[in-house]
Parts: C-alpha cells; sequence; structure tokens
C-alpha cells in the first residue's frame, strides 16, 4: 500500500511539474522557439496575422483596429521591452484560395517571425474541404519555407444562419485541426473556446459579436488573448483596454487646415456641439446635418443609419439615441444599437469620427441603472468613445459637450 502510494504521489508531482512548465511559457518556447526567444531578448521581430474580414479592420470593430493590435498590445503587456510590428494581412471577402494568391506581397515580403493563419467563413461558403485543406498546407508550406513560425486558428463560432450553418463550419474547423496535427503546427482553437463561452453564457458570448458571423471589438479582445496565451503560454487581460486615442483624427486634421467639417449629429447634439465649437474653434466651418430620431423606435433608427451616414462621407458622426427608442428586448436591443454604430463608420479603414453621447448626459436624474449598463457595453464592444455622465456629475448636458470637445482639440 505504501508503495503505491507512494508511487502515486510521484505522479502527481509529474503532472504538477508539468503544469508549472506550460503555465510559464516553456511549452511555448518550444513551439516558438524563434518568436520567444525574440520577444525576451528584445530582438525585432514581426507577427503578421492573415485572414479575412474577422482579421481585417472593419466597422465591425470600429473601423480602426483589431485582433491584430489587440495582439501586439497583449504582448507588450507581458514583454514591454520586445520590439514588435504587428502587419494585419486580413482582407473582407477572403478564402485560403485568394490567400495564396497574395501571400508573397502581403505575408512573405515582410520576412516575418511568426505568422497567424485564420481563415474559413468565407471557405466554408464557396472552397470544397479538400482544397481548403491543401491550401492551408500550402500556407505553411510557404510560411516555413522562409523561416516563419506558424500558428494556425480556427475561425470564431457563429449565429448559425441558412448561408453559414454552424454544423458546416464545424466541419471547417475540423479541417484545420487535422492539418495542425499532421503539419505538427500549434493550434489556438478558436472556435472551441468561443463555442465554451457560448455553453457558459449565450446571452454574454452574443455580447462578443457585431453580427451573426463577426466579432466586435469585445470579441477581438477575447480572440487575441486565446491567441497570446497559445504563442507564449501566459495569460493576459485585456479588459483595460479602451477605445484608441486620440478620438478626433480626422476632425482636427480639419480645423488645422481650415477645411469645412461635416457632421451628421442627433438632436440635440446638432445645437449642443455648434454652440461648443463657437466656444473652443470659432474659426471651424462647420456642415451639420440633423439626423432626426424622436418618436422613434431604435429598429427606425437602425434603418434610417444605412441611408444616412455612409453616402454622406462625414468627418464626424454624434449618435445620441434616446431612452424612449430602446423599448425591445435586451437581443433586439443589442442588434438594433449594434448596426446603427456599424453604418455609422466607414466600412472599412480609415474611416470618420465617431462619438456616442449616453443619455444620462441630458439628465440629471441618473435614472435605469440597466439600461445605462447595457449602452456603456454595447459602446465598448465597439471600441467607440463615449460621452457619459457619472453619478456625482451635475453640469448641464452644453457644458459637459463643450468640456468634452476642449479635452479632444488641447
Amino acid at each position: 500500500m505504501k508503495s503505491n502510494s507512494r508511487f502515486l504521489q510521484v505522479i502527481l508531482l509529474n503532472c504538477l511539474y508539468i503544469s508549472i512548465v506550460v503555465s510559464s511559457g516553456f511549452a511555448a518556447e518550444a513551439n516558438f522557439p524563434k518568436t520567444m526567444a525574440r520577444l525576451q531578448s528584445s530582438e525585432p521581430l514581426k507577427i503578421v496575422c492573415f485572414g479575412d474580414s474577422v482579421t481585417g479592420v472593419y466597422y465591425h470593430t470600429g473601423s480602426r483596429r483589431a485582433y491584430t493590435d489587440m495582439v501586439g498590445i497583449a504582448i507588450k503587456k507581458l514583454y514591454p521591452e520586445s520590439q514588435l510590428t504587428m502587419i494585419n494581412a486580413g482582407i473582407s471577402g477572403h478564402t485560403t484560395v485568394n490567400a495564396l494568391a497574395r501571400i508573397d506581397r502581403d505575408v512573405l515580403k515582410h520576412t516575418p517571425t511568426l505568422v497567424t493563419v485564420m481563415f474559413g467563413l468565407n471557405d466554408m461558403t464557396r472552397v470544397p474541404l479538400e482544397t481548403y485543406e491543401a491550401n492551408l498546407k500550402t500556407i505553411i508550406q510557404k510560411c516555413r519555407k522562409v523561416g516563419a513560425e506558424v500558428l494556425l486558428c480556427t475561425p470564431n463560432n457563429v449565429v448559425s444562419t441558412a448561408g453559414r450553418p454552424s454544423e458546416v463550419l464545424i466541419k471547417y474547423c475540423d479541417v484545420v485541426r487535422k492539418v495542425a496535427r499532421e503539419k505538427n503546427v500549434s493550434l489556438c482553437d478558436c472556435y472551441q473556446q468561443m463555442d465554451l463561452l457560448r455553453k457558459k453564457n449565450e446571452q454574454e458570448w452574443r455580447f462578443l459579436l457585431s453580427d451573426e458571423i463577426h466579432p466586435n471589438m469585445s470579441g477581438h479582445r477575447t480572440m487575441a488573448q486565446m491567441i497570446v496565451k497559445s504563442i507564449t503560454g501566459q495569460a493576459v487581460s485585456l479588459a483595460d483596454v479602451g477605445p484608441p486615442q486620440p478620438i478626433f483624427l480626422r476632425t482636427q486634421s480639419l480645423i488645422q487646415a481650415n477645411q469645412p467639417i461635416k457632421i451628421i449629429a442627433m438632436p440635440p447634439l446638432d445645437k449642443l456641439i455648434r454652440q461648443a465649437f463657437q466656444e473652443i474653434a470659432p474659426k471651424a466651418k462647420l456642415e451639420i446635418i440633423v439626423w432626426p430620431v424622436q418618436g422613434k423606435s431604435l429598429k427606425q433608427i437602425h434603418a434610417d443609419s444605412k441611408r444616412i451616414v455612409r453616402p454622406q462621407k462625414p468627418d464626424l458622426v454624434l449618435i445620441a439615441i434616446p431612452r424612449a427608442a430602446m423599448q425591445g428586448t435586451l437581443a433586439e436591443n443589442f442588434h438594433d444599437y449594434s448596426w446603427t454604430m456599424n453604418y455609422s463608420l466607414n466600412f472599412g479603414k480609415p474611416t470618420w469620427d465617431c462619438v456616442i453621447v449616453h443619455p444620462a448626459v441630458f439628465t440629471s436624474e441618473y435614472a435605469n441603472a440597466k439600461q445605462n449598463d447595457f449602452v456603456r457595453k454595447v459602446v465598448r464592444a465597439q471600441d467607440l468613445s463615449l460621452i457619459d455622465r457619472n453619478e456625482n456629475q451635475k453640469e448641464s448636458a452644453q457644458e459637459m459637450v463643450t468640456d468634452w470637445l476642449k479635452k479632444q482639440l488641447d
């Protein structure tokens, strides 16, 4: 009995040792020796993220950055002295067929240390499984030929639709896993990890998607954490990473160039922003287009956003959705609020400035805590800036907008 007990203790200690080794990053060093060596020695390295619209910079995440940027931020948290360059090689609508046609130009010419590969959401609609598998193997071969390490990533899970049913996507994810095993390539199983989040809390998981298939910035932060854990073996949180600064890139450049600024604003922001500019930048040339929302439901506002914003090609969009408009279910409100913001941005990078104003700004009463939190959550998920009121602020809406504008233009 004593012998068996001692044997079990040895096994448990070995398991604990393995766990410590993996969590300490030694497993990552074995999988990515070049990448980890450069991170730890502060030698320059390049990571290319190769993919489709989920990888590229589009309105789903605020049209300014995507998980590529989040991976860079996360790695910098772990290795602040690293000389890291992140390169986004994602293009909307692309499959592994397109990937092979542009890999030399968009990936290999950068002489990357590491390439992350995430395709599948478009392949599942028009590339046979056998071709998809062969293409992934060729991508790996080409990357390795130039000395790059490779991390294969399964696509994120989706809201199942007729165009992209989950049962078909699962088959494509299985191919990614198969290729990773056969080619001895590390795998970040985004689908599986996102699906675990879905099974744990479907409502919270849904808040990670901008639409049925594309993650919003909250989703991109989540995937970046997964990817960085796969690369380094270390967990890192991006929960404290707010929207990109400065906010007013386009507006400020137009002011400095003495050029007209086209603003689309929901009332009463049309009047508040004009007054704020008169006080802060009186020489600014403003063209203000009113986006009428009074008496409309959020669904109607969402429908209006598609025809009002992008065709106008504005420089600044100011969104102030009234409390009364948000009368649908949580799922309906999330969908319509997200798409109002989606259509208020340029399709891709670069975009115009877009700012959301919390309904609490227009009243000193701090009512409806659940709705207040909802607005903050959905705006943060889109990586956009929010003008907000805390419980102790007593300034008028005009004072808050003017003070906010002053800070942006200082």
